[in-house]
């Protein structure tokens, strides 16, 4: 599957969620290099998917921007698959509902 397929399929995937604002990074000339292919707020919380194929790797920008991204309490990832974003997005509806049960 190529990396625009997958990055389709997630954008889809993210579009079911309720509460949930995503969209697509377009690099290019204009655009800031380094940032992840999918940003997405989900339920408050801010989410960025590095999207590759399974054997794509990462750039040394785009690793340090994830690192970024997490220390500045966002969660940031590289995901090769749809599989792996739900998995990522589950966590994070599950921490949101723990959350509200706390309180």
């Amino acid at each position: 599957m190529a990396e625009k397929d997958i990055v389709t399929a997630i954008l889809r995937y993210l579009g079911t969620i309720p509460g949930c604002f995503c969209f697509k990074e377009h690099g290019g000339m204009y655009g800031t290099a380094g940032i992840p292919d999918i940003i997405a707020c989900i339920g408050g919380r801010f989410v960025a998917f590095e999207v590759k194929t399974p054997s794509g790797k990462l750039t040394k920008l785009q690793e340090k921007t994830l690192q970024k991204i997490i220390e500045a309490g966002g969660n940031a990832c590289k995901v090769t698959c749809l599989a792996e974003a739900k998995t990522i997005v589950n966590g994070i509806i599950r921490l949101e509902n723990e959350e509200d049960l706390a309180l």
